[in-house]
């Protein structure tokens, strides 16, 4: 594992250490039942974008400042085909917080997109905490926990209604999300499979993972394409390699029209074959 990603696991751990000291997981159960449904991943076809709501990145510095309209982004995202909204509420490094995802969530859902948890969710607690605030997804990196951990997350966002988006690095992390979604319980197009191709310990990224692991994607998952998708050359290259959808963050953020980029994007993608 990687520094910085250990870094990210060990907060992880302590904001949900201090998390249950404020609200016991009890308390946090019984409000699920006062959150009304989360609406389903909204796919198109062919190709599709998770848009993402990211205040810093740890790579290239503040994305966003406090003026920011971010939440009139958000929805702009939702309005120009976004099939989720990606939420960081990572705060040490991504100057993210739950609020930003119940914000979203609530602009959200009157769309009829989902929000997705983006963190270094390391305990089924996180997950509840996601749904709690109305997200309707949250992504899971293979490589921070072991086999059965993974498992149990992916069953605590399965059991509330919400999608997964299962992050792999390299072969290792691929094979391990395979035989994940083999297990009979995850419901078929509830769990898809993303290849981020930043380097943990660099930061920087390195599109040619796109390609080499293309093909280890496992075949009954839609795969994602993360971090390395920043142009419409970009999501048609992935979308030949066999991508049904791409994560965009850092390049939707930067962008002055959004709803422009991500058109451009579906024009690139989905006039033409794979």
């Amino acid at each position: 594992m990687s520094g910085f990603l250990e870094e990210m696991r060990r907060s992880s751990e302590r904001r949900v250490a201090e998390a249950r000291r404020r609200l016991p997981i009890a308390a946090l159960e019984r409000r699920l039942s006062e959150v009304p449904t989360a609406p389903a991943l909204k796919l198109a076809g062919g190709f599709d974008v998770i848009a993402e709501l990211k205040l810093r990145s740890p790579a290239q510095g503040t994305l966003a400042d406090a003026t920011h309209d971010w939440r009139g982004r958000v929805r702009a995202y939702a309005k120009a085909g976004a099939a989720a909204v990606s939420v960081l509420t990572e705060p040490t490094r991504f100057d993210g917080s739950l609020e930003h995802l119940r914000e979203a969530a609530a602009a959200l859902t009157p769309l009829g997109v989902p929000a997705m948890r983006k963190d270094f969710i390391v305990d089924p607690y996180q997950v509840l905490e996601a749904r709690a605030v109305g997200a309707g997804g949250v992504l899971l990196i293979a490589r921070l926990l072991r086999r059965g951990d993974l498992a149990d997350l992916i069953a605590a966002a399965i059991d509330h209604g919400m999608f997964v988006l299962l992050e792999a690095f390299d072969a290792a992390d691929l094979a391990l999300c395979a035989e994940l979604i083999r297990a009979p319980r995850p419901a078929e197009g509830t769990v898809l499979v993303g290849v981020n191709c930043r380097d943990l310990d660099t930061l920087k990224v390195e599109q040619e993972r796109f390609k080499a692991l293309a093909p280890l994607l496992p075949p009954h998952a839609l795969g994602v394409a993360e971090s390395g998708v920043a142009s419409a050359d970009d999501a048609r290259e992935v979308h030949r390699l066999g991508y049904r959808l791409a994560l965009v963050g850092t390049a939707l953020m930067i962008h002055e029209d959004p709803a422009g980029l991500l058109s451009e994007i579906f024009t690139a993608t989905r006039t033409v074959r794979a």
